[in-house]
């Protein structure tokens, strides 16, 4: 048999034939409608599972040798409590330890003292304990005399924590002496600022096409790079990814230090230092709510830094000759960690939902309303509550945007009013049900690229290649009766290979 050509494909639903030798012709299948067999995974952002480090952890980040030589060591401490447990045992036990210690004494660090605990559960601890550190460049991979695989502390770590730990090193402070502030702002004013700047960049996020002039450039370029919106067609028009939905449902603290990583990642595109923006960040953090610090001394690079901070909300500089800026609650948050809660005092609910698939939001936020308008309609509004109805149109417009159905749901149960926990169910099950249903509507089918394969002379070669594409995992679709058969495209090569070579035989 020889392999047909590109001439020889053709679509598979056309039901056209088209060139082809005394055994089999082929054709492209593209697409290949097959029943759904699973329901359509949800979209998540970038972020590491919750039981290793937290959303909004500094150690998302890696680092090169010459970097952990750069890092001031007072971000050490704070990192220390973000690694795992055993990553910290680890780090704990060799801090005064000079020499290579080996691969099988680092194994016996590891507690095994529960008996009903399964060894593939203590293997795996191991291995994300001791790759988080290899990531981090905080332990390095050696041979000790013996020529065995060892693990040696970077020294740069070692002396930076002990300092962090024990006392030591230099002042680190970002502030010089500075004269009474005549425009001093209090904590009720930075808290509203701080608030104000960040909600204006969640309200661009719901509403890309308006207000573009209320974010600045460098904010729409990172939501545009965290895959948080996206371009719409051909049109300078831009709509809210599924992604960026389920970022709005992340509390504040995770989604600030979400936003500054895929910030933090564009920096040396803009001409400025990682080491350099993360000290100051790390700074900020160490920094005291309501006091003004000095900007004498800072480069052109930290002043560009300090700008886009301030349009973040995270610093307030009155105007950029002062000399001087404010940290806000969204800055010394940065490494607060799983145990975060400076500023994220849990909000009370304000949505009602009911059985008629009506929603009562008893908001005057502008930015919920435009939360809420994405998957309802908005049918009234009054001084200090909205009325919104969940159709089936207004849930396939979110569907259309790749908001699935799961993430609706759960952004009404984050949101409703406390009186609906009173209830057996805080969602209504009728209105979830239907939402779910609606979404499954959209997902009776799956679409499938792949080649068929077809006119067999014999059962024995349809068999025979059926069987071998079975066996591969390639086999899309196979009817004995009819001699037809559909694989991958990717599989495609393979099965043509094996049957040259069976034909040769």
């Amino acid at each position: 048999m020889t392999a047909p050509d590109a001439t020889s494909r053709q679509h598979f639903l056309s039901g056209q034939t088209g060139a082809r030798d005394s055994s089999i012709s082929f054709c492209t299948v593209t697409p290949l409608t097959c029943p759904l067999t699973s329901a359509k995974a949800s979209v998540h952002l970038d972020t590491p599972p919750s039981n290793t480090l937290a959303p909004h952890s500094p150690l998302h980040f890696r680092y090169t040798e010459r970097q952990l030589l750069l890092l001031p060591y007072p971000v050490w401490t704070p990192w220390l409590t973000e690694l795992p447990a055993l990553s910290r045992q680890f780090i704990l036990r060799l801090l005064f330890v000079n020499k290579p210690v080996g691969q099988v004494l680092l194994a016996s660090w590891i507690p095994q003292h529960d008996p009903g605990r399964d060894v593939g559960d203590i293997a795996a601890e191991h291995r994300q304990g001791t790759q988080v550190l290899l990531d981090m460049c905080i332990w390095q991979e050696v041979k000790d005399q013996q020529g065995n695989m060892a693990i040696r502390l970077s020294s740069t770590f070692r002396e930076n924590l002990k300092v962090a730990m024990l006392g030591g090193g230099t002042p680190w402070t970002m502030s010089a002496t500075l004269d009474s502030d005549p425009h001093q702002r209090n904590v009720e004013f930075l808290d509203k600022y701080a608030m104000d700047r960040w909600e204006s960049v969640l309200q661009f996020l719901v509403q890309p096409g308006r207000g573009q002039k209320a974010i600045s450039r460098d904010a729409m370029r990172t939501l545009l790079h965290a895959g948080l919106i996206e371009s719409s067609g051909e049109s300078d028009n831009m709509q809210i990814t599924s992604a960026g939905f389920q970022f709005l449902l992340l509390d504040t603290a995770s989604q600030v230090w979400f936003f500054i990583l895929k910030y933090l990642e564009t920096v040396t595109e803009r001409g400025m230092s990682l080491v350099a923006c993360l000290t100051f960040l790390f700074k900020l953090s160490f920094s005291t709510l309501g006091k003004d610090y000095s900007m004498e001394g800072m480069d052109n690079e930290l002043l560009t830094f300090l700008q886009h901070l301030r349009e973040f909300g995270l610093v307030y500089l009155r105007k950029r000759s002062s000399g001087r800026f404010y940290p806000t609650r969204l800055a010394l948050n940065i490494t607060a960690g799983q145990n975060k809660g400076i500023i994220d005092v849990p909000k009370q609910g304000n949505l009602v939902i009911e059985t008629n698939y009506r929603v009562y939001a008893y908001t005057t936020s502008e930015l919920q309303i435009s939360l809420l308008a994405i998957f309802c309609d908005i049918e009234g509004r009054f001084p200090n509550m909205v009325v919104a109805s969940i159709s089936r149109s207004s849930v396939r417009r979110a569907l259309l945007k790749g908001i699935g159905a799961e993430q609706i749901i759960s952004f009404l149960k984050q949101h409703c009013h406390p009186q609906m926990y009173k209830l057996s169910s805080v969602v209504p099950r009728t209105v979830a049900d239907q939402i779910k249903l609606w979404e499954m509507e959209r997902e009776r089918l799956e679409f499938t690229e792949g080649v068929l394969y077809k006119d067999f002379m014999s059962l024995h070669d349809f068999n025979l290649l059926s069987n071998y594409a079975s066996s591969n995992g390639v086999l899309i679709y196979s009817d004995e009766r009819q001699r037809t058969m559909v694989v991958t495209k990717k599989g495609h090569p393979s099965i043509k290979t094996f049957w040259k070579e069976e034909q040769a035989k």
